[in-house]
């Protein structure tokens, strides 16, 4: 196929049948046949057209084809042949242009070469000059002019680097050095002179030619340069030295402060009288200063290690606070560029802090850090992270910052004792039902020291330290959780009053029966609430102090023990509310078990047991809701471990219930009805604001009293025939457990013979159990309650409001 057609005749499938059914598709359509026929010869007389005159225009095509070629070569060799004709030409021009330039080429060669010779004779007679210029200014030390004289001539001198091998250049090389070094000698010289290292210091030095010879040793070796700083700083801090001996008074860590004012003194005095005769480039003010630290952190760690006992925290923090401050002017007033070299480094930057643990920490600078909190309420400004000079004497301190942990130690340790103090002085915190449960304050005031001393901590050190204010950290957050929260827990009684139905009848109020207190309860949700404040307040501490610490120690840092210690106490305190609700039912479940169901007539309002439970958890579960309120995870906790813990054994006390008649499994039924629509809506008992109840409680209440309501249907359920009842059982409960098939059988009272045959049909009825599973443990069913079970129950509703 050449071209696209959508005429059938040039489809690949054409079928002759087809095509002529499609043109004579009814007997009718036959009577047009001339017509088509007609048509078709038309179109096959056209193809024929078509194809001579395609057969006749190809004939002469291979002859058109040869006659092109071969034009086609005879223009190429037409075309070889001018091609080759321009080459020739080209050669000849280039000969020619080569033969005119010839003199010209000469001529440049020869300018060129002058040139350099001119260039270069300058040069030498420059040098030659400038060599005797420089020695004879040398003599006269005539600094100023010297100065400009030997950069010039150095300069030069690097044109003659190709020319060494010659004797002249050499010599005037070797001049230049000689007096180079005549220089450097006699600066020196000069300097000594004016500044010698032993006895005090002459004023009368010639200031202006020093400041001259200054200029001169830029230009000179490094080394020169390097040596009049170390003379000039260490002649200007000799009184230093000698004032601030180790056996001196003034020495210790109390009069700290005179150190840095001698210091500020001599920076004054330096400016006034020789600022003007070093180069500004020389930075001479900042390395005085970078030197007289590194002098006074060795003597400070000489005077600590042979006085270590007598170092207090009190002191060291005041050495110490005035260090940093002294530091933090250095980076006022220095960039820092002489540290380069030096041997101090620069500290470990740490990341930016996004953590919420630390609010704005930018305060006003203090004048003492002291270690009591009403001091530690104003921390002093942090590090600033490009502070150049941090550490550059504080370093000193960081192996006797053992003496401020166990301060810290010996704090917290007070701190905590006195937290337990005020709870039993003050007892626990007063219900507040509209506020829901309080926070205990001493557990802000722990984290609130706690941040002061990290703070503090890591304006001190950010090394070894840290870790070991971290392991006290970790011991007082377990102190606070076993002494302050655990062990003001409330304790529970094991004894438990057993109820009858005359007692049910007469109970009103049921206050008797519930073990805790309104204190009480509040007291343990307060204990819960404070308990996940620490959580979350920890998990916040550890991430702030993996900021603050070095990079390399990071991983030392774990908190999550103690994370662990309070997730403990949130469990025990959400248990014991679980449990005290648990045993104030407990009493009317037992007399559900002993109240004698065979010998009910007739269905009535819910049991007065029934009444009981709900008037329990009406009293309980809104004050535990109110006191939860800002932790409502944890309400929802206490909900399902209630749930999880009551309903299996509402229905331990509901297989007790035996001989059961009709009509009491009809009450028993009823009643757990009632009790499964207060248990759905535990959440929200009581509760003004009506909120949907989580759905995994929904779910665990629906299952397990779902299941109740399946062992009483049973119950109900005809033991004739056998087999039916059987079934029933399985398909209801879809437990396998021959157990629990006795229990329902004991419920319905039937005799020890028929239970046998029962039982025994019960094992040939049971269903294969699933291939590694458990069928005897099984407690699975179907959650959603059938059709007729449910109008079941709406018609013994209706049944009690006609009686009623």
């Amino acid at each position: 196929q050449v071209f696209p057609s959508q005429d059938p005749l040039d489809r690949a499938d054409f079928n002759a049948v087809e095509y002529i059914n499609a043109l004579f598709p009814t007997e009718q359509s036959l009577a047009n046949i001339d017509e088509v026929v007609n048509k078709i010869r038309l179109k096959i007389r056209r193809l024929d057209d078509n194809i001579r005159t395609v057969v006749r225009g190809q004939t002469n095509v291979g002859q058109d084809g040869r006659q092109a070629l071969e034009e086609a070569q005879k223009a190429i060799q037409q075309l070889f042949g001018k091609i080759k004709d321009i080459k020739d030409k080209a050669e000849k021009s280039e000969q020619m242009v080569k033969e005119i330039t010839r003199d010209i080429k000469q001529l440049d060669h020869a300018k060129r070469h002058l040139t350099t010779s001119i260039t270069t004779l300058n040069h030498l007679h420059m040098l030659a000059g400038g060599v005797d210029s420089l020695e004879a200014m040398t003599r006269r030390r005539q600094y100023g002019e010297v100065a400009n004289l030997l950069q010039g001539v150095v300069n030069v001198l690097e044109h003659f680097n190709k020319y060494m091998g010659i004797p002249q250049i050499r010599q005037l090389s070797e001049r230049v050095k000689a007096a180079q070094n005549e220089l450097g000698q006699q600066i020196l010289a000069d300097f000594e002179e004016a500044f010698p290292s032993q006895g005090t210091k002459r004023t009368g030095g010639p200031s202006n030619v020093l400041r001259d010879a200054c200029l001169v040793a830029n230009v000179l070796d490094p080394r020169i340069k390097q040596e009049i700083i170390k003379k000039f700083i260490k002649q200007h801090l000799s009184e230093y030295l000698v004032l601030f001996q180790e056996n001196q008074d003034v020495a210790w860590l109390d009069k700290i402060d005179r150190r840095y004012a001698w210091i500020k003194r001599q920076l004054v005095d330096y400016e006034e009288k020789y600022g003007r005769m070093f180069p500004a480039e020389w930075c001479m003010t900042e390395r005085i200063a970078v030197e007289f630290c590194h002098v006074t952190r060795a003597e400070l760690s000489k005077i600590m290690r042979t006085r270590a006992k007598e170092i207090e925290v009190k002191l060291l923090l005041f050495a110490i606070q005035r260090t940093t401050n002294f530091e933090g002017l250095l980076a006022k007033r220095f960039s820092g560029c002489t540290l380069a070299d030096g041997t101090v480094k620069k500290p470990e930057v740490p990341p930016p802090s996004t953590n919420p643990f630390l609010e704005d920490e930018t305060g006003a600078e203090t004048d003492e850090i002291v270690i009591e909190k009403s001091d530690t309420d104003k921390p002093k400004k942090p590090k600033v992270p490009d502070n150049p000079f941090h550490g550059i004497v504080s370093k000193c301190f960081e192996p006797h910052l053992y003496v401020y942990i166990e301060s810290q130690d010996k704090n917290l340790g007070e701190l905590i004792d006195r937290f337990v103090a005020d709870f039993k002085a003050q007892g626990p915190p007063k219900p507040n039902v509209d506020e829901g449960g309080a926070v205990l304050p001493s557990c802000a005031d722990l984290f609130v020291y706690y941040k002061k001393c990290m703070v503090q901590c890591s304006q001190l050190s950010t090394g070894e330290p840290m870790i070991a204010l971290t392991t006290i950290f970790q011991k007082y957050l377990r102190e606070y959780a076993w002494k302050i929260l655990s062990g003001n827990l409330p304790k529970t009684t094991s004894s438990s009053g057993g109820l009858t139905i005359t007692s049910l009848l007469k109970e009103k109020e049921g206050s008797e029966v519930a073990k805790f207190t309104l204190e009480e309860l509040c007291l343990i949700c307060s204990i819960l609430s404070t308990a996940e404040y620490c959580l979350a307040t920890t998990q916040q501490l550890e991430e702030k102090l993996k900021e603050k610490v070095d990079a390399s120690l990071m991983e030392r840092i774990n908190l999550t023990g103690e994370m662990d210690t309070f997730s403990i106490v949130i469990s025990n305190s959400i248990q014991l509310l679980v449990q005290d609700l648990d045993a104030a039912c407990d009493p009317a479940l037992t007399a559900m078990s002993k109240m004698q169901w065979q010998n009910v007539e007739h269905v009535g309002d819910q049991s007065p047991y029934v009444t009981s439970v709900i008037l329990h958890i009406k009293q309980n579960v809104p004050i535990i809701r109110d006191n939860l309120a800002s932790t409502r995870k944890y309400f929802t906790q206490f909900c399902i471990k209630f749930a999880n813990s009551f309903i299996p054994k509402f229905i331990n006390h509901l297989f007790k219930c035996k001989p059961i008649s009709m009509v009491g499994a009809e009450q028993l039924l009823l009643d757990t009805h009632s009790l499964k629509m207060v248990l759905l809506d535990l959440p929200s008992i009581g509760s003004q604001v009506v909120r949907k109840a989580p759905a995994s409680y929904t779910k665990i209440v629906v299952k397990g009293m779902t299941r109740a309501e399946m062992i009483l249907k049973v119950v109900m359920a005809p033991h004739e025939p056998p087999v039916v009842f059987v079934d029933n059982y399985i398909k209801l409960l879809a437990d396998c457990s021959t157990d629990t098939f006795q229990k329902i059988l004991d419920m319905k009272g039937l005799k020890r013979s028929e239970q046998s045959s029962m039982l025994d049909l019960f094992r040939l009825r049971l269903p294969a159990p699933p291939p590694g599973g458990d069928s005897t443990g099984s407690l699975s069913l179907s959650a959603p309650t059938p059709e007729q079970e449910s109008s079941r129950i709406r018609k013994l509703e209706k049944l009690i409001k006609k009686r009623l």
